[in-house]
């Protein structure tokens, strides 16, 4: 592929991230579009033009019934198919915050267990992000960890082993009143068996089940979390970014680094995780 990779990111009413998102996408090297979510399903057939597909953060319709759920309901009434096909076709997917609590509710994550596909429809949501154990929104940086056997291509290779100032880099903003991940233990278990968890706190934050931070498709391309890794494209926006130790601002930041990993995915051709399952919704 010779050209930028197109990535589409789906705004709505409400939604205030398209904005960063696009942005992360661009200096990661694809070539964003954001587009509304009346005109794609006014044309569903659209969606097949993009090589990667971002949810943004923010307050979709207002977070009326519940945060997402408006989202969802559209997502799932008239773009499921669509958004199943890129997903069987390979396209990296990304739904952060507001954009997470959408996909958990369309049933794009976790997604069908091993060897299961929704040919009819949406698989039925297994999980959820509800209100913060403090009953607060949260607003600030917290430490996050990537987990090392996870199948996800967005957090694959997110920093090395032993690096400089790890503890101080790996650090991503939250801004959720409704980002406590829970499940049954039957689901939690499939996702750690399955490394589809992507991404741990590593400190308090709202309560998630066993820590986690974000989650991924069995195939390990379709991401979602509550922190804004697309905040967090640049040295400059991290909080005492001129006190890290020297070296870290060699590479690229965390968060950037999870759009190159899958930018790099779809110019390589592939966007299959090493040890990924080939299973899609």
């Amino acid at each position: 592929m010779s050209e930028r990779p197109r990535a589409l990111i789906v705004r709505t009413a409400g939604t205030n991230c398209d904005a960063e998102l696009a942005r992360a996408f661009d200096l990661a090297g694809a070539a964003p579009e954001l587009v509304h979510l009346d005109a794609l399903i006014a044309a569903p057939e659209r969606v097949a033009r993009f090589d990667l597909i971002g949810f943004p953060g923010g307050f979709s319709y207002g977070d009326d019934v519940a945060s997402g759920r408006v989202l969802a309901m559209k997502l799932r009434e008239s773009l499921y198919p669509a958004l199943r096909d890129r997903a069987r076709a390979g396209a990296p997917m990304i739904g952060v915050c507001n954009g997470f609590q959408a996909l958990v509710q369309v049933g794009l994550l976790p997604g069908p267990e091993d060897g299961v596909r929704a040919e009819s429809g949406p698989p039925h949501p297994t999980c959820a992000l509800t209100e913060n154990v403090s009953a607060r929104f949260i607003d600030r940086w917290v430490r996050v960890a990537p987990e090392p056997e996870s199948v996800c291509l967005w957090t694959r290779d997110l920093w090395p082993s032993g690096g400089p100032g790890l503890d101080d880099a790996m650090r991503l903003p939250v801004a959720h009143g409704e980002g406590r991940f829970v499940a049954g233990a039957t689901t939690l278990d499939r996702l750690e068996r399955s490394g589809q968890i992507a991404l741990r706190y590593g400190e308090p934050v709202n309560g998630s089940a066993r820590d986690i931070a974000g989650i991924c498709d069995a195939s390990g391309r379709i991401l979602g979390l509550m922190p804004h890794p697309e905040r967090y494209a640049e040295w400059s926006r991290h909080p005492y970014w001129t006190r890290l130790e020297p070296g870290v601002r060699e590479r690229a930041t965390p968060g950037l680094r999870m759009f190159q990993n899958a930018v790099s995915a779809v110019l390589e051709g592939s966007g299959q995780p090493r040890g990924a399952a080939s299973v899609h919704p």
